[in-house]
C-alpha cells in the first residue's frame, strides 16, 4: 500500500469517527422543552374536559389508539400500524396507572404529544405524528390532558412490543431522527399571523396540527420524514404513500388528481358524509377519519378546513388530466367496438356507474374526473376492483352502500384492461395499468389476509 493510499484511508477513518461522534452527540444532547405545568388542573371543570374531548376527536386519536376488535376498549391501544420495517402497535392512552398514561403529569403528556419523548426519555416511533402536534397551543394540550385523565375510562391493557427485528428494533436512532425532523416547539406552536383571513388561519391550524393531514397526504423522503410540513412547501398535501393498500390522494388545487374542481361545499360534504358529486371515500384509513373525527367537527371548523385547503396552489404538473367528453358514453351505448376493457366495464360496472361514467350523486361515485381514478399511482383503483368497498355510514349519509369485489371472477390481465379503460374514458387521461401491477396488489392482499388470520389465531 502506497503512502498516499494509507493517508487516504486514514482520512476516511477520521471522517467516519467524527461522523459517529456527531451522531452520538445528537442523540445524547438533551432536548429543550418548557414546562406548562401551570395550566394543570387536578379537578378540571366539565367545559375543559368537553373541549379536550372535541380536540381529541378532531385529532382522530381513537382511530389509532383502539384495536379493531369487538371487545376493544376506547383508547386502550393495540392497533397494528404497518411500517417499512415491521408492525408498530399503538399504545394504551387511557388513565390506567399500570398500563396507560395515568401516572403522566401534564408536562409528561406535553413532551410525548409535541416532542415524541416518553417520560423515561426515550423517543416514540414517528407513527405518532408529533411533528404535526408540535403546532398545538399550550391551552389545547392542557385541555386534551384534562380529557384523557378525567373523561376516558381506564383500561388495563398491556402494551404490545413492535414486530421489528434487531438491529432495526434499537430505539436510540429514533432520537437522531427526532432531532433532525421533529420541529422544535415555539410558544404557541403555530403562527396564525401568516394568514390574513382568521378562518383560513383556523383551518391551517387544524389541517397542519390536530388533523395531521400531512402525515398521510404528503410524500415522504427515504428517511421517512414528510417532505413538507406546511404550505411553505409545494409538496405539502401533494399526495402521499400507500397506506394499508390505499393511496393518500393529492389535496392541493390540481384539477385532475387534486381538489381543483371541488368547491368548499364539496370538501365539507366529504368530511361530513364521505361523499360528494365528484367522488366518495373508499378505503379503511379515510373511513376511520370520517367516522371517528371529521363528521363530528363543528360547521365552523369544517368551513375553516375547506377554506384553507382551497388556498393551496396546484402541485407540480402530474401526468393525468381530465377534459369532459361523451365519446366513451356514445361508444358504450351504440355498441361500438370498445375493446376488452370496455366490454368488461359494460358487464361489471355500467349498471351502477352508468355508461356516461357519472354514477349517481347520492349512491355511486362518478368515474369521469374522479381524482382517485386519476391518481398517478393506480393502487387504490386496482384494490377497489379486486376487493370492493363499503361507503361508511355517517350521520349526514347513513346509507352504507357498497361495491362488490371482482377478484374471484377477473384475472390480473382483465383487471388491468378494465382499470386502464376506466382511467382513459369519458375524458380521463392517466397511465395504463399492466397485469404485473395487479398481481402485486393481489399478492399484498393475500399477505394481509394471512397476517390477519395469524393474528386472530393468537
Amino acid at each position: 500500500m502506497t503512502t498516499s493510499t494509507r493517508r487516504l484511508f486514514s482520512a476516511l477513518a477520521v471522517l467516519v469517527v467524527i461522523g459517529l461522534l456527531a451522531l452520538a452527540a445528537l442523540a445524547l444532547w438533551p432536548t429543550h422543552t418548557r414546562s406548562i405545568a401551570s395550566l394543570s388542573n387536578d379537578a378540571p371543570d366539565s367545559q375543559l374536559v368537553e373541549r379536550g374531548r372535541y380536540l381529541a376527536m378532531a385529532g382522530d386519536c381513537i382511530a389509532c389508539h383502539t384495536a379493531k376488535t369487538a371487545d376493544a376498549k376506547p383508547f386502550s391501544g393495540g392497533l397494528a400500524v404497518a411500517s417499512p420495517i415491521g408492525n408498530i402497535y399503538s399504545t394504551n392512552i387511557t388513565p390506567d396507572k399500570d398500563t396507560g398514561i395515568g401516572n403522566y403529569s401534564l408536562d409528561d403528556f406535553e413532551r410525548a404529544l409535541r416532542h415524541g419523548i416518553t417520560p423515561a426519555g426515550g423517543t416514540l416511533y414517528p407513527a405518532m405524528p408529533y411533528p404535526s402536534y408540535a403546532r398545538l397551543t399550550d391551552e389545547d394540550v392542557a385541555a386534551m390532558y384534562a380529557f384523557f385523565m378525567h373523561g376516558v375510562e381506564p383500561a388495563h391493557e398491556e402494551n404490545r412490543k413492535a414486530d421489528i427485528k434487531w438491529p432495526l428494533s434499537m430505539r436510540w436512532p429514533l432520537t437522531i431522527w427526532r432531532r433532525l425532523y421533529g420541529p422544535e416547539v415555539a410558544q404557541g406552536g403555530f403562527d396564525a399571523g401568516r394568514y390574513d383571513d382568521p378562518q383560513v388561519a383556523r383551518g391551517a391550524y387544524l389541517v397542519q396540527g390536530l388533523g395531521h393531514c400531512g402525515a398521510c397526504h404528503t410524500p415522504r423522503a427515504v428517511t421517512l420524514q414528510e417532505k413538507g410540513m406546511d404550505d411553505f412547501s409545494d409538496l405539502y398535501l401533494a399526495g402521499g404513500p400507500v397506506i394499508d393498500g390505499w393511496v393518500a390522494v393529492n389535496l392541493r388545487g390540481n384539477h385532475a388528481d387534486g381538489l381543483g374542481n371541488w368547491s368548499k361545499e364539496d370538501i365539507i360534504a366529504t368530511l361530513r358524509g364521505a361523499r360528494n358529486p365528484h367522488g366518495a371515500v373508499v378505503g379503511s384509513p379515510m373511513h376511520d377519519v370520517v367516522i371517528h373525527s371529521t363528521q363530528g367537527m363543528s360547521d365552523e371548523d369544517l368551513q375553516a378546513v375547506a377554506s384553507y385547503l382551497k388556498t393551496l396552489k396546484p402541485a407540480a404538473a402530474t401526468p393525468s388530466s381530465y377534459t369532459a367528453s361523451d365519446d366513451t358514453a356514445k361508444a358504450l351505448t351504440t355498441g361500438q367496438d370498445i375493446g376488452r376493457g370496455g366490454a368488461l366495464y359494460a358487464d361489471n360496472c355500467a349498471a351502477c356507474h352508468r355508461s356516461n361514467g357519472k354514477g349517481n350523486v347520492h349512491a355511486f361515485p362518478p368515474i369521469a374526473g374522479n381524482p382517485s381514478v386519476l391518481a398517478e399511482n393506480p393502487a387504490s383503483l386496482i384494490r377497489l376492483v379486486l376487493t370492493g368497498s363499503m361507503l361508511p355510514s355517517t350521520k349526514a349519509a347513513p346509507s352504507n352502500l357498497g361495491m362488490p369485489g371482482f377478484a374471484w371472477r377477473l384475472s390480473d390481465g382483465e383487471v388491468a384492461e378494465l382499470v386502464s379503460f376506466i382511467r382513459n374514458g369519458w375524458g380521463n387521461k392517466a397511465s395504463t395499468v399492466n397485469a404485473a401491477q395487479v398481481a402485486g396488489v393481489r399478492k399484498a392482499l393475500d399477505e394481509e389476509k394471512e397476517a390477519a388470520e395469524k393474528h386472530a389465531a393468537r
